[in-house]
Order: structure tokens, then C-alpha cells, then sequence
């Protein structure tokens, strides 16, 4: 964690000034390495498209007329009857004329149905235009979506990192704690605040958000240190602090360095040159390492390897000029 090694370079240069609880001469935590910040941008985007249709309303008009009635036929006349011979006249009387009054009219013959005219289909659209099918609806984004709280947690971060870019210090934190409580295992979150309480100098919430993280999860040994660092300027637990994550730290040459420089600096000298010597196994070649393992196998006065231990940490060729005139000294010590 670059953010964490960040933090415990800015701690060890603050030793010396007022305030801060200085190590002893002999006594020097490893330094943690480069550090690397990073920062992360996100920008989230999101969008709905909505798709309206219009429908029209066609009517139609229906219209019919009366169709004409039915004439109806005059009964035909009948006709005279043929003339008797000239040598008889018999007179034949007037037939009866046809009584078309007592005649009692048909019944109308009702008009079939005009049928109703279709109504007319609606112009075609040219055929240079067809109509594009409607695009697809997304998928909801927060309307349908219901967010995780790690999901939340994220976008709160994100939000925090641009408050803090336009030097909101006080906003970010704010916003920072906020999404700790959305979700306690975000640990970009944590460490950030973490980080900007320190510079801020509220450093016993700072040691309550690493304690709050370690209990969540004692698997961080980046986060025990940093806390060990700080419980050391007040005079706080930090050897259990280290202790109860060592056992996530195995092969973490740093963690061990650091663990067996605290025990140093409370007299546990047959405890520290264990760790120093774990440490060493993980690389050789730093010198302050063996310098400090040097140390406490003089304290427990095991010279021959004191004297062994001061002189690979002289052939480091890794020490400044202050270590390596320190180690000339206890060679001197040890040689006469």
C-alpha cells in the first residue's frame, strides 16, 4: 500500500520534531519504501431513452340515400268481345271496369342495405423513408438497479477524491466517513482518511479508524503498522498491536524489521534479533537490518555474533554516513 508506506516515511521525518516521541539512538525502524500515490478519477455516466409514439385517429362519414318506391302496374283492360253475326244482334253488356281502388296496394319492398363504404387506407410513405424500428430500451440504470453497498461505498469514494481535488479538506473527510458507514471494508476509503487525518493532526481518530479497520480484518499488516507507529508517539500498545497480525504477515521482511525495532526499544532484545534475523531472510543485503540485529545480540551478549552481525551491516555498502560511524564504534566496543 503505497498510501501506507506514505504515511510511515512522513511519521519517521516528523521524530525529531516537538511533539513527536523520538526513537532511541540505537533504535531505527526500518523505512518503508518508496512510496507511490495514486489517485483514481471515475466518472460515471448514465442515461434512459425514451421512445414515444403518436397514433392517429382515422374517421370516415357514412352516407346513403333513399332509394325510389316501387311503381306499381295498372291492371290491363279487357278486351270487347267479338261482333255477333249481322243477322243476329245481341248486345253483350260493358264488362265491369277493374276497381284498382278496392285493391289493396302491395307492401313496400324495403331497400336492401346500402353497404357501408371502407374507409380509405392511409397514403403510403415513400419508399425512400421506411420507418426505423423503435431502438431497443436500455437497461434501467438507477431507476431499476438497486445499488450494493459496496457499489455506494465506491461512488461515494469517487466523490470524496474530486471534493479533494478542489482542496475541500474538510468536505472530503466528511464525505469520506460517510461512505465508511455505507460499507466498513472499503479500505480505499479508510485509508485515504486515515491519511488526511494525520496531515490534519487528529491523530487519536485516525488511530480509532485503524483500529476500527483491524478488527474488521486483522489480515493488513500495512494497517497494524501504520497504527503501531502511532501508538508508539503516545505511548500506546503497539508491540500487541504488531503481534496480533503477525501471524498474517509471514515472509513480510518489513513487518518483521519493524516488529523486532519495537521490541528493541522495550528491552525484548532475544525477541528482536529473532524477528531481525526473519527479516534478513527475506533480504540479505540491507545493512540497517544487520546493524539492528547487531545490537541486540550485543545487548544479550553474544559478541562473536554482534561483531559478525556489525560487520555485514558495514560491507553493505547501504548505510549512511551517521549509521555506518555508529557501527565503527560498536566494532570498537567489541574488539577490545
Amino acid at each position: 500500500m503505497s498510501l501506507i508506506n506514505k504515511m510511515l516515511q512522513d511519521l519517521d521525518a516528523r521524530a525529531g520534531q516537538p511533539g513527536a516521541t523520538p526513537l532511541p539512538a540505537d533504535v531505527r525502524l526500518p523505512p518503508a519504501p518508496e512510496p507511490r500515490t495514486r489517485w483514481m478519477r471515475g466518472a460515471l455516466a448514465g442515461g434512459a431513452v425514451v421512445a414515444l409514439a403518436t397514433a392517429g385517429v382515422i374517421g370516415w362519414r357514412m352516407a346513403g340515400e333513399q332509394p325510389p318506391p316501387v311503381a306499381v302496374a295498372a291492371a290491363a283492360p279487357i278486351a270487347p268481345a267479338a261482333p255477333a253475326p249481322k243477322s243476329v244482334l245481341v248486345e253483350m253488356p260493358a264488362a265491369a271496369p277493374v276497381q284498382v281502388a278496392d285493391v289493396a296496394p302491395p307492401a313496400p319492398v324495403a331497400p336492401e342495405p346500402v353497404p357501408e363504404p371502407e374507409p380509405a387506407p392511409p397514403p403510403p410513405k415513400p419508399a425512400s423513408a421506411p420507418r426505423k424500428p423503435a431502438p431497443p430500451k436500455p437497461a434501467p440504470v438507477a431507476q431499476g438497479r438497486v445499488e450494493t453497498a459496496p457499489q455506494r461505498a465506491e461512488n461515494t469514494y469517487r466523490r470524496a477524491l474530486l471534493v479533494l481535488e478542489d482542496g475541500r479538506v474538510t468536505e472530503a473527510i466528511a464525505t469520506l466517513q460517510a461512505g465508511l458507514r455505507i460499507d466498513p471494508k472499503h479500505e480505499p476509503s479508510r485509508q485515504t482518511l486515515v491519511g488526511l487525518l494525520i496531515e490534519a493532526g487528529r491523530t487519536d481518530e485516525a488511530m480509532r479508524q485503524l483500529q476500527a479497520a483491524l478488527a474488521l480484518d486483522a489480515r493488513q499488516p500495512s494497517m497494524a503498522m501504520l497504527l503501531a507507529r502511532l501508538q508508539l508517539e503516545k505511548g500506546g500498545p503497539a508491540i500487541d498491536t504488531l503481534m496480533r497480525t503477525l501471524p498474517y504477515a509471514a515472509g513480510n521482511g518489513e513487518y518483521h524489521a519493524f516488529l523486532a525495532g519495537v521490541l528493541q526499544r522495550e528491552g525484548r532484545h532475544r525477541e528482536a534479533a529473532e524477528h531481525y534475523q526473519a527479516a534478513l531472510r527475506t533480504t540479505p543485503g540491507n545493512g540497517v537490518w544487520w546493524m539492528g540485529l547487531g545490537i541486540s545480540l550485543q545487548a544479550e551478549k553474544r559478541d562473536a555474533e554482534a561483531m559478525a552481525a556489525f560487520r555485514r551491516a558495514q560491507g553493505s555498502a547501504t548505510l549512511s554516513a551517521e549509521l555506518a560511524a555508529f557501527v565503527e564504534r560498536r566494532l570498537g566496543q567489541l574488539e577490545r
